[in-house]
């Protein structure tokens, strides 16, 4: 099972879980990253260095995070793969935490 990124990925855009991905299956928007579902090896090494908690396994994805299934593998097909560490997003802590983010997603 691929892992997910989630709605607090949005307007944060931690890039640490790119540094630690063995097959490069991250991709870039230009206020978030997404997992392409068809490249994820499920290693999970990615999960735990996501600072704001913002991936998932697909199995445990929370109820009100399911949208991101189709998300993710929407946005891997438009957006440029992304292979090294960036900067977070320069208000990336302002957001970190806030609900309803979803409508907020630009690229798309």
């Amino acid at each position: 099972m691929p892992f997910v990124v989630g709605e607090n990925c949005i307007k944060c855009k931690h890039t640490d879980c790119v540094e630690v991905c063995p097959v490069d299956c991250f991709y870039e928007g230009p206020n978030m990253l997404v997992i392409h579902p068809d490249e994820c090896i499920d290693c999970a090494l990615c999960e735990p260095e996501c600072p704001v908690n913002a991936i998932y396994s697909e199995d445990e994805l929370p109820a009100d995070q399911k949208v991101f299934q189709e998300l993710n593998a929407k946005y891997a097909e438009m957006w440029p793969n992304i292979t090294e560490k960036k900067d977070a997003l320069p208000d990336a802590e302002d957001w970190n935490g806030k609900a309803g983010k979803r409508s907020l997603i630009e690229g798309g």
